[in-house]
């Protein structure tokens, strides 16, 4: 039943994490040049930050279900070693694969967010013929990437969780007698 409970939280975690990163793919901040009220300078102006937000809770609840998943498994690192077979190895693989997609999911979040949360202050002179003002916004298909690597490390997650447990094993049958023990019959 934990095992079940485990897995359905995991999950919610991970669509929260999946949802909030495609509003904040969609939600990008964008930048337009204004004049200033003489006409003397130029600068950026940036619409709604909330993709920053999403992108920040994105990575929270994506670290979330990460952490609960190895906090399950004690990450490889304590408990009974797992029994061998193509469970135990399909298992370290997974843990393996996990954590890279984990990290870049992360990556791509915080990057995002970061680059998002960034507006540039310039401003250029009309009259003394400055550069014109570059508005940097984060680029197209970082959020996007993120939810892609969040959807794949769900499906891992998922995989690993239940090739340990496979690896794991149960409690198994009880190896001692019940009843009064018995000679051999001959």
């Amino acid at each position: 039943m934990a095992s079940k409970l485990l897995m359905i939280s995991v999950f919610v975690f991970d669509v929260i994490a999946f949802a909030l990163a495609i509003a904040a793919e969609q939600r990008r901040s964008t930048a337009t040049i204004q004049t200033d009220n003489e006409q003397v300078y130029t600068y950026c102006v940036y619409d709604s930050d909330i993709s920053t937000g999403f992108g920040v809770g994105a990575f929270l609840f994506l670290m979330a279900g990460q952490i609960l998943i190895m906090v399950a498994s004690r990450c490889f690192c304590f408990g009974k070693p797992l029994s061998p077979g193509g469970s135990r190895g399909c298992a370290v693989l997974l843990f393996i694969m996990c954590w890279v997609t984990f990290f870049i999911a992360e990556v791509c979040l915080l990057a995002g967010s970061v680059r998002n949360a960034y507006h540039t202050k310039y401003r250029s002179s009309l009259l003394f013929n400055d550069r014109p003002v570059s508005c940097e916004t984060v680029r197209k298909g970082v959020f996007a990437a993120g939810a892609a690597f969040i959807f794949f490390i769900s499906i891992i997650n998922k995989f690993y969780f239940i090739s340990y447990s496979n690896a794991k094993g149960g409690a198994g049958p009880y190896g001692g007698e019940a009843g009064v023990g018995m000679a051999a019959y001959k």
